[in-house]
C-alpha cells in the first residue's frame, strides 16, 4: 500500500520504499510488476477491448501455470520468472493475484460498454478485487494473520481505492470510467440513464458537490475502520502503513478544501504536505 500520490501508475504498492523491510522488497517488487503489467494491458495503448480481454486471459493462464509449478508462455518473462520464484519462496497465495486480474478485466468491459456501477455495493465488490488483494498479500508477507487484521486491511485498501476514485473524477470520466454509483447519483437528484453522455456533462453544482461529499465521507469512514492495523504491523512496515493512511486522509482533506469540486480539479499531495502527514503519523 502507498499513498495515492506516491505512485502515478498503479496504486497501493510500497515499491522500493526505504521503510519496506529489505527481505520483502523482492516479493513486493514482483507483485507490483505483475499488477503494473496487467494494468498496462487493460489501460495503455490503443488495443481494442477484445484484444485487451484476450491478453488478460492469456496473462491469467500464465499466472495459473506458475502457481501449479508449470512453465508460463514466453510473452512476459520479466513478470512471471521473478513472480514464480517469489511465490515459491514466500508461499504467496494465488487468489489475491487472480482477483486483481478479475478487476482489470472488469474495467475493460465496463469501459467498452460505457457502463457505470449500479450502487455502492457493486463498487465495493470491485474494490474487493482491485484493492483489497494488495493489503492481503502484504499481510501475508508481514506474517500478520487473524480475521480482525484482514478486515482492517480490507477497510484501508477499499478506502484508498475510493479516495483515488473521488480524487480522479476529472481524469476518469473523460476516459470512460464511471465510478460514481448510479443509486447514489439518483439519491442526490442526478438521474443518469446514459452514462457515456451524462457523466461527461456533469459540472460542479450543489447536487454534484453533495454527492462527492457523501462519497468522500464513506471513504473516510472506511479508513477509520482500519486504523488499528497500524499497531499490528511490526517495525518499519507499520510506519509505512501510517504514511499510507495519512496520505489518503490528506487527499480527502484536499477534496473538502476544493468544496468537493473534483469534477474539474484533481487535488494532489506533495512535499508541502509532508510535515502534516508526518505529524499525524506520530500521533496515530
Amino acid at each position: 500500500m502507498t499513498t495515492p500520490a506516491a505512485i502515478d501508475h498503479y496504486e497501493n504498492f510500497p515499491v522500493a520504499s526505504w521503510l519496506c523491510p529489505p527481505r520483502l522488497r523482492p516479493p513486493i517488487a514482483a507483485i507490483y510488476h505483475f499488477a503494473r503489467t496487467a494494468d498496462d494491458i487493460a489501460d495503455e495503448g490503443d488495443a481494442a477491448p477484445a484484444q485487451r480481454l484476450a491478453d488478460l486471459a492469456a496473462y491469467r493462464a500464465d499466472l495459473h501455470a506458475i502457481a501449479r509449478g508449470a512453465h508460463p508462455s514466453p510473452r512476459w518473462p520479466a513478470v512471471f520468472t521473478p513472480l514464480a520464484a517469489q511465490m515459491r519462496a514466500f508461499a504467496l497465495p494465488l487468489q489475491p493475484l487472480d482477483d486483481l486480474l478479475s478487476a482489470f478485466a472488469q474495467d475493460v468491459a465496463k469501459t467498452r460498454d460505457g457502463a457505470a456501477y449500479a450502487d455502492m455495493a457493486e463498487l465495493l465488490d470491485y474494490c474487493r478485487r482491485s484493492a483489497n488483494p494488495v493489503g492481503r498479500l502484504l499481510l501475508h508477507l508481514y506474517g500478520v494473520t487473524g480475521d480482525e487484521a484482514l478486515a482492517e486491511s480490507d477497510a484501508i485498501c477499499t478506502a484508498l481505492q475510493l479516495i483515488n476514485f473521488w480524487q480522479d473524477l476529472s481524469v476518469d470520466i473523460p476516459r470512460g470510467r464511471y465510478y460514481l454509483p448510479l443509486a447514489d447519483c439518483a439519491a442526490h437528484g442526478i438521474a443518469i440513464t446514459h452514462p457515456a453522455t451524462q457523466f461527461a456533462a456533469l459540472r460542479s453544482d450543489e447536487n454534484t458537490t453533495q454527492l462527492i461529499a457523501a462519497c468522500a465521507r464513506h471513504a473516510r469512514a472506511s479508513m477509520q475502520k482500519g486504523l488499528k492495523l497500524v499497531h499490528r504491523i511490526p517495525g518499519r512496515a507499520g510506519w509505512e502503513l501510517r504514511a499510507v493512511v495519512q496520505g489518503g486522509l490528506r487527499i480527502l482533506d484536499k477534496i473538502a478544501a476544493l468544496n468537493h469540486r473534483t469534477l474539474e480539479h484533481r487535488p494532489t499531495v506533495g512535499t508541502a504536505d509532508a510535515p502534516v502527514i508526518l505529524w499525524r503519523m506520530l500521533w496515530m
